[in-house]
């Protein structure tokens, strides 16, 4: 979840439409009296965006100001690019004593899901990314010349949580890319169901869908993979997350990229993209990440242990 990590999932010209005509009437009847709040703006380095439908501007803008001081509290929780973060902390000094309740959260919930995937998603991958970052910095193509030593950082099993500390090797770093932005999709997404809001979308890199569409229809979002829309996914009441390695290249053949195999070191090209609809983002943006990073057969597999998610993949 780099800068640029999910840009290019953007909502279909068909939704654009379909809401000018909700705006009118919906194939479901009257159209809901409540109208779409929009607010935008940037996550995590992604763009992000919320369409929240309440009848009263003056309360839709207290609530979204609310969302918004949310998320820069998780931002500097979780962002990799922020020196004040927890996370840049704990990577700097290797230890980290009252750890933010999110940051043990997600760790957590990273350490299981690299368990569920065998090691394909793990968050200790960031020495490698690092590795290339530097590499492509000064070279046009080839390896990095200390993958192999980076390589022996990563592994997930080596993060260390007790009570509310965090500790991890000397040789290792920490990246959350890869599922910090559904995760703050997620904490957004409780906040409104608490302050009683539905019918909202919530794209804050990952998108979440808080029931139907005002109108009564489902929400209807494009899938992209760099060459264009090539599907439409239906949300209510799920989320959708999806990964690609053209959002984030080293190289300007766009073969190396941040969906890099954990097991190898080498950037994975078995998919265009990957785009996984479950009931919420933290595990859709896990999931996408893992998928876009294995083969096939293991994706087969991977797909299994999650039942009710549904994978669209170009």
């Amino acid at each position: 979840m780099t800068p640029t990590r999910r840009r290019f999932i953007k909502i279909a010209a068909v939704q654009s439409a379909a809401l000018a005509a909700a705006s009118q009437a919906s194939v479901f009847g009257t159209a809901h009296s409540k109208a779409l709040h929009p607010w935008r703006g940037i996550v995590l380095g992604a763009e992000a965006s919320i369409q929240l439908n309440c009848d009263s501007e003056k309360r839709a803008k207290r609530v979204l100001k609310t969302c918004v001081s949310e998320i820069q509290r998780l931002e500097t929780i979780f962002s990799l690019y922020d020196e004040r973060s927890s996370l840049s902390q704990l990577n700097k000094e290797k230890r980290l004593k009252q750890a933010p309740a999110e940051l043990l959260e997600l760790l957590r919930f990273a350490q299981e899901f690299g368990a569920q995937s065998q090691g394909i998603f793990d968050v200790t991958i960031q020495p490698v990314i690092q590795a290339y970052r530097e590499h492509f910095a000064r070279h046009d193509s080839g390896l990095p010349a200390n993958l192999s030593q980076a390589l022996k950082s990563v592994d997930y099993r080596k993060i260390r949580i007790t009570a509310d500390t965090i500790e991890i090797p000397a040789t290792v770093s920490i990246t959350l890319n890869g599922v910090a932005q559904g995760y703050i999709t997620d904490k957004i997404a409780a906040l409104l169901r608490e302050e009683g809001f539905g019918h909202t979308l919530i794209d804050l890199g990952e998108k979440r869908a808080l029931d139907s569409h005002p109108s009564g229809r489902n929400w209807q979002l494009g899938l992209a993979n760099g060459f264009g829309i090539h599907d439409v996914a239906e949300l209510n009441n799920q989320a959708l997350s999806s990964s690609g390695g053209y959002g984030t290249t080293f190289d300007k053949s766009g073969q190396h990229h941040h969906l890099i195999d954990p097991r190898n070191g080498l950037s994975a090209n078995h998919h265009a993209s990957v785009h996984v609809l479950a009931s919420d983002a933290t595990l859709a943006d896990a999931l996408s990440t893992a998928l876009a990073t294995c083969s096939r057969e293991e994706a087969k597999q991977l797909e299994a242990k999650f039942p009710a998610a549904t994978v669209f993949r170009s």
